[in-house]
């Protein structure tokens, strides 16, 4: 049995162009504990549903001015979600077929006895809060395994994009927003913005917007504002905040400190945030804001030792000048060739930082062996083959630096299986590692050298094509070409 009326507050909108059924309909109900109001055509009714939201109509089907099924028409376009059920003394099979189509819960005919609609009443209110119950439970699941996801990553592009899609997936807004500080001492910026669908809010928050969010925060209370005090908060964001009729805001902590703000806004005058949402936001937002902190802190690390590495690699160049600058001229030929075959960014960045550090291992190598300006004994070479094992030895241990390994160990393997440390053929080897071998030759053969001098660039293309196909990659010989000739005709161009 459904719980008393009264105990759930529920209001419901009776409309018909009939006073006396009005009457009879608004007395029963208010003394069974409904809150009522009353509309006498579906014009009426849309103004009372523009102002208010009802959770049940009861609606005459032919009415003057707006008939029974233009109203429901009407809800349906305004996405309201009472539960609508229709009254007619002209009933057929096709009108309770049309009016099923376009959202009513179901069909009465009149004369009806007053008893009658309180049943069909309370089945309609009774499969509203299943249907409330399921979508909740849903929500929850999806809630709890994104949020999840959001703790889940250092990454902190992936976190604010889990962010975004875990508030759009949820709230459907018309506008969303992250803005935060990225340094105690910086002020708050917006970040990143999005406008989900076609005809979404575009707006532009400022600094002016910042301060005037940070007067509703209270006890880490979020922001939930209607009508005409959105215009308040985000007057001067741009042409668009005319349309906005809901406004949320959840501040983000970061260290016990306000660091910023989850915004989301609505420029559907029917669908005005709840406390519900609110509360909901305020859960996302303080999953976003733990997780925005520790990805920051997390790439502040990786720069640190990215750095100390690269600084590592500059101090080692820098007792020979003969190598100086070797890394960074290797990093960019790279750079060069992943860009030049398309790849993703990802695979562009791990290559990058592969030929930033692919000599770091040379750190190993006793300086006397390094910089000799005579040939190599047999057991100084074997010595020196073994720089790449000690770079990948060197990195493996920085899980953030895992990625780099591949390229950094196998950069003198060779397209025949002749090189080394692995022997590895063809495709077996990474594709970072096929890339620095190749950048790294052309460096080496146009840079002199204490035991030569450099070889001018027609030579070294040259001798990339002789090799190609046996030391190299003939793919990505045939790229690098490609790119270094377009990088030089844009040089002599430019002079």
């Amino acid at each position: 049995m459904a719980e008393p009326a009264e105990v759930r507050n529920i209001k419901v909108l009776v409309v018909d162009d009939e006073a006396m059924i009005r009457e009879i309909l608004t007395d029963f109900l208010e003394v069974e504990g409904y809150v009522v109001h009353a509309a006498g055509n579906g014009r009426e009714a849309i103004e009372a549903l523009d102002r208010e939201p009802y959770d049940l109509v009861l609606s005459d089907l032919k009415m003057p001015e707006l008939d029974g099924l233009a109203l429901l028409s009407h809800i349906h376009e305004r996405e309201l979600d009472p539960v609508v059920v229709m009254m007619t003394g002209f009933g057929t099979v096709e009108t309770a077929i049309e009016a099923m189509k376009k959202g009513a819960f179901d069909y009465i005919l009149k004369p009806f006895k007053v008893e009658e609609v309180i049943q069909v009443m309370e089945r309609g209110l009774e499969r509203k809060r299943l249907i409330r119950e399921n979508i909740q439970l849903k929500e929850a699941v999806t809630l709890y395994k994104l949020t999840e996801a959001i703790g889940s990553t250092l990454s902190l592009n992936r976190v604010l994009d889990l962010a975004m899609k875990v508030v759009e997936d949820e709230l459907s807004p018309d506008f969303t927003a992250l803005c935060y500080r990225d340094k105690p001492s910086r002020p708050i910026e917006l970040r990143l913005t999005r406008t989900p669908k076609s005809g979404g809010l575009k707006l532009t928050l400022g600094e002016e917007h910042f301060g005037r969010l940070q007067q509703f925060v209270d006890a880490d209370a979020p922001i939930l504002l209607n009508n005409e005090h959105v215009g308040i908060v985000l007057e001067g964001a741009g042409e668009d905040v005319a349309r906005a009729r809901s406004f949320m805001a959840v501040p983000l902590r970061m260290d016990g400190k306000l660091s910023g703000y989850l915004c989301v806004g609505s420029a559907n005058p029917n669908r005005r945030y709840n406390e519900g949402q609110r509360r909901l936001l305020a859960i996302i937002g303080s999953k976003a804001g733990i997780a925005i902190d520790n990805a920051r802190l997390y790439e502040d690390l990786k720069r640190m030792f990215r750095e100390t590495i690269q600084g590592l690699a500059m101090a080692l160049e820098a007792k020979d000048d003969y190598t100086r600058g070797h890394s960074d001229r290797v990093t960019e030929y790279s750079r060069m060739i992943a860009i030049g075959m398309k790849l993703p960014q990802r695979d562009v960045e791990i290559i990058t930082n592969s030929g930033l550090m692919h000599d770091i291992g040379k750190m190993g190598i006793a300086p006397e062996e390094l910089h000799k300006p005579g040939k190599l004994t047999d057991d100084e070479y074997e010595r020196l083959k073994k720089h790449p094992e000690m770079g990948a030895r060197i990195l493996g241990p920085v899980s953030f630096l895992e990625e780099v390994v591949p390229g950094v160990i196998h950069h003198h393997e060779r397209w025949d299986g002749q090189g080394y440390p692995a022997g590895l053929k063809g495709e077996e080897i990474p594709l970072p590692a096929r890339v620095l071998a190749v950048a790294d030759a052309y460096d080496a053969m146009t840079s002199d050298r204490s035991y030569r001098k450099a070889l001018g660039h027609d030579m070294a293309v040259s001798e990339l094509r002789k090799h190609s196909g046996t030391q190299f990659d003939p793919r990505i010989v045939e790229v690098f070409i490609h790119e270094i000739e377009r990088l030089r005709l844009g040089m002599t161009q430019a002079a």
